[in-house]
């Protein structure tokens, strides 16, 4: 089977939720999914979930937190990087089917990871091997080299009327 290179963006709700529904489809056909979160660092709902299916997806965390307090430093830009590296070697090993690049695309926003590295990886994936890049602002050449582009666009969100996220929901 060809593999594609999908894009879920824009500031809708829905993006890694859609990537994470994309690799328990994957699964139940009987393929094996390596998500790459980069920026996060905690424990979700979705993360504790997977540990469930550790026989077919496989979750590495490449962050350190976000940045609504901060601003990215030195040590994010290498955790990032390494974890870009370390996900091709992945990638080129045959292990997987999918690769899941959670919030990539904020990665290359704050400039943790160039827009040129990632193109590099899209460019250097194994034909067969699918790839869902996810996250706000995703930068127009990354959306030209994907096959797929998905925006996900806030219409209405209770999240403007106060609503914390919840878990199980949005956490």
């Amino acid at each position: 089977m060809k593999g594609y290179v999908q894009v879920y963006t824009g500031n809708g709700k829905g993006k890694t939720t859609a990537a994470f529904g994309l690799a328990l489809r994957a699964v139940g056909a009987g393929l094996r999914v390596f998500i790459a979160q980069f920026v996060k660092n905690s424990e979700y709902s979705e993360t504790k979930a997977v540990k469930k299916w550790s026989d077919a997806i496989t979750l590495k965390q490449y962050g350190r937190g976000d940045f609504l307090n901060r601003k990215p430093d030195a040590s994010d830009v290498q955790a990032a990087s390494e974890g870009l590296k370390e996900v091709q070697e992945i990638m080129m090993s045959g292990r997987y089917d999918v690769i899941i690049l959670d919030e990539i695309n904020i990665a290359t926003y704050y400039h943790l990871i160039s827009v040129e590295e990632l193109l590099a990886f899209l460019k250097a994936r194994p034909d067969r091997v699918e790839v869902v890049l996810t996250g706000r602002k995703a930068d127009p050449r990354i959306i030209e080299a994907a096959d797929l582009v998905t925006e996900m666009k806030e219409v209405k969100h209770y999240y403007r009327q106060g609503v914390e996220a919840r878990v199980g929901i949005e956490k």
